[in-house]
């Protein structure tokens, strides 16, 4: 049979987180014995050099090999004594493959809780598990998501617990710059979160932040409102507060080396700017210069990625000799790369095709991730920016980059107002939105992401998706039933349905379209899908 479905939950259900679970007791068992066959082969010479008593390591092994004696079964007193053997052995540098072991045995012993709870709520009537991406598949994590079965009566059918199609992984977005730029201030404002700490000295942030901002979207707003929902739930992006960079960074200077791999970790860049003059705030170099400032961070990015490229081209060349698979595409675009670091250009302005893209994609280039130029300015420069705004923008017109402006100094204070008091100020410095809205929204394009709605009483969801994607590939945000059992999309474009007043009118007037498998999903489509269970 078919469903409708416009939102994550069935309605009148809230979302229960739940764990998921190993698919078997076989494969529980393997999650415990693969941590801890290779700690085994450790322990014997361990146990020589006098670091490993020779009780714990016996008590620890046999463990294991009773769980492969057995084959298809771990049962919970494996586990604990897994646990218990592992915790004897030493800890440290000298006997490291005991950190192993006890992970082994805390993924035993995690693993067992989670089926025993799992089977414990299949029990309670009218549940059932699947994945679900909570915010449109972009978020932290995937979690499992507890919806109603169909009930009594020629109810609708049960769903089962597909691992997902559209698969999905959390997208962050760093924030970098020179020390004492007003990253972490900015970094507070954008996520509300208070997480960083913002002071006038070089390296206060060493260890990176991590919170997530929501993307303002008046479109939400709007169909809320009309559908007189009862939650708005809007998207949301993840921003790192990573430390400041200096000349050298590339080379081990300051904490280069531990910086510039928590910029390999994320999916874009937000390079915050100095745009403002501030004899109380020290710069690292003791001048203001945005374009000099701006060319310190991206040449540290091309030099590590050129010691990068040209280490990968040795073995490439001998790939390629050898006419391995694959070689030639990536051979030529480190070729294209390499050409355009040695001028000091960044990676992302080489013009590469899909197969070239797609060789380098896995060495996760620093300069080839798309970079967004946040302009911090003073309170008085934020409606109409100053020169040193318009020599950022002229030097990120050089390789197609966008600048935002924003003022560090005006978010924090707008954190601490109240919304009619947040509106009066903005009104009072010439701005119709606050600068983190602005720099929210822009981030969000640069990752490539697009908006989709459901709306309904029970709430107004915008999802997240990538340019592109097709109807089934956007249902799958939601649930995977609804990709997998596919059938249709009944689809209106925001603004008409804002326009109709309602569904039924839209639908009147001509304004509902049904798509199927191969509808591209455009920006700011409100759809209801139709799946078989």
């Amino acid at each position: 049979m078919s469903q409708r479905a416009s939102t994550g939950t069935c309605v009148g259900q809230q979302p229960a987180v739940e764990t998921r679970t190993p698919r078997s007791r076989s494969h529980l068992a393997g999650l415990a014995f693969a941590g801890t066959a290779s700690a085994t082969l450790a322990l014997s010479q361990a146990t020589l050099d006098g670091v490993v008593a020779p009780e714990s390591a016996t008590a620890f092994v046999s463990v294991p090999q009773a769980t492969l004696r057995r084959q298809r079964s771990l049962r919970g007193s494996d586990a604990v004594a897994v646990s218990n053997a592992a915790t004897a052995l030493p800890l440290g540098s000298q006997a490291p493959i005991a950190a192993a072991a006890t992970g082994a045995a805390a993924i035993a012993s995690m693993a067992l809780a989670s089926r025993n709870a799992a089977r414990s709520s299949r029990r309670e009537r009218g549940t059932h598990t699947h994945t679900a991406a909570p915010i449109g598949g972009f978020g932290l994590s995937i979690v499992s998501v507890g919806m109603p079965r169909g009930g009594g009566g020629g109810g609708g059918g049960s769903c089962s617990r597909p691992e997902p199609r559209t698969r999905c992984r959390g997208l962050q977005t760093g924030l970098v710059g020179l020390p004492n730029v007003g990253k972490s201030t900015l970094f507070n404002a954008l996520t509300q979160s208070g997480k960083a700490e913002a002071a006038n000295f070089p390296f206060c942030t060493i260890e990176p932040n991590v919170a997530r901002a929501k993307v303002p979207d008046s479109r939400l707003d709007e169909l809320a409102a009309m559908a007189k929902s009862e939650k708005i739930v809007p998207e949301m992006i993840e921003y790192v507060d990573i430390a400041g960079l200096i000349k050298g960074a590339s080379n081990g200077e300051g904490l280069g080396n531990k910086f510039l791999a928590n910029i390999r970790n994320t999916d874009a860049i937000v390079h915050v700017v100095r745009c403002f003059e501030d004899d109380d705030v020290i710069h690292v170099d003791g001048s203001v210069d945005p374009v000099r400032d701006v060319d310190t961070i991206q040449l540290e990015l091309v030099f590590a990625d050129l010691e990068q490229c040209e280490k990968r081209m040795v073995r490439v060349e001998k790939d390629a000799r050898g006419k391995v698979k694959g070689a030639e595409q990536e051979k030529s675009a480190l070729t294209k790369i390499i050409a355009l670091l040695q001028d000091g250009k960044p990676a992302r302005l080489a013009e590469l095709d899909e197969k070239e893209a797609a060789a380098v994609k896995s060495l996760g280039l620093l300069s080839k991730k798309p970079i967004l130029y946040a302009a911090n300015v003073s309170e008085e420069d934020l409606s109409g920016g100053n020169a040193m705004v318009e020599k950022l923008r002229e030097f990120a017109a050089e390789t197609n980059d966008q600048v935002v402006v924003v003022s560090a100094q005006v978010e924090e204070e707008l954190n601490s107002l109240e919304p009619d008091e947040r509106a009066d100020y903005l009104e009072s410095l010439g701005v119709a939105e606050s600068g983190t809205d602005t720099l929210a929204r822009e981030t969000y394009k640069l990752l490539g992401l697009r908006t989709y709605f459901t709306c309904g009483p029970q709430e107004t969801h915008a999802w997240t998706i990538r340019q592109g994607w097709t109807a089934p590939q956007a249902a799958g945000v939601i649930h995977t039933d609804f990709e997998e059992g596919f059938i249709k999309a009944e689809t209106i474009y925001y603004a008409d349905l804002l326009e109709a007043g309602s569904e039924e009118d839209a639908k009147s007037k001509g304004k509902m379209r049904i798509e199927g498998k191969d509808y591209v999903v455009q920006e700011g489509d409100v759809m209801h899908f139709r799946f078989r269970s």
